[in-house]
């Protein structure tokens, strides 16, 4: 099963991508995981990704595509993985479909995680996350066994920056303008479902399961 996140930041979409990889055994793949991994290892397109990095340039598609279908075809994701993070435009999501059925491939789920911006606000201002293996926790809603201690690996958890209310509005504004619209997109496509965000997360996974299942 090959499935695609979508939802604003904030949703509740990587919660429910850590849940699916656990449950079904899939990698949970992001592009900034993707990115990290190419500058650390100097492969050649992190290197092609630096040169544009570094002169504070947006990446092209076709050095972050050609990222993730070398990423997606290793051992780990020969029965399927979660994309979350990408695509995050029409353009974007165009090309990996045709990189895809160069190779005889589809998306099999697009999984729109649905949440009201209001709410997704105050979500984001409890959010707690580990610096060390990117775990993602909350004050209210997700709280580490141990306060402040990833239950993963031991770091204390920190507040990003970029989960202040100002930074997340404009977060939400840049979600609607250019990612959004990928959901009529992969409506289109017949591929899109939709689960509820504002459900508590135990509900919303019970929901995404159905889903799933059904398609698998």
């Amino acid at each position: 099963m090959k499935i695609i996140m979508l939802g604003a930041p904030g949703a509740g979409k990587g919660s429910q991508a850590s849940r699916i990889a656990n449950e079904y055994h899939l990698p949970h793949i992001s592009t900034g995981d993707i990115f990290r991994a190419n500058l650390k290892e100097e492969t050649e397109l992190g290197k092609q990704a630096k040169s544009f990095m570094d002169k504070g340039e947006l990446v092209p598609d076709d050095i972050t595509i050609a990222m993730l279908l070398d990423r997606i075809h290793k051992e780990d994701c020969k029965n399927g993985y979660i994309l979350d993070g990408f695509p995050r435009t029409i353009p974007q999501a165009e090309a990996l479909k045709e990189a895809l059925a160069k190779q005889g491939e589809k998306i099999d789920l697009a999984l729109d995680v649905e949440a009201p911006d209001d709410l997704i606000i105050k979500r984001m201002a409890g959010r707690r996350t580990c610096p060390n293996c990117s775990a993602i926790y909350h004050t209210e809603t997700l709280k580490p066994k141990k306060e402040g201690i990833c239950d993963l690996c031991g770091a204390e958890l920190v507040q990003r920056k970029d989960d202040n209310e100002e930074t997340v509005k404009n977060r939400l504004k840049i979600y609607h303008e250019m990612t959004e619209p990928l959901i009529s997109y992969y409506k289109k496509e017949n591929i899109l479902e939709e689960v509820d965000g504002m459900e508590k997360l135990d509900a919303v996974f019970e929901k995404v399961k159905e889903i799933i299942n059904k398609r698998s």
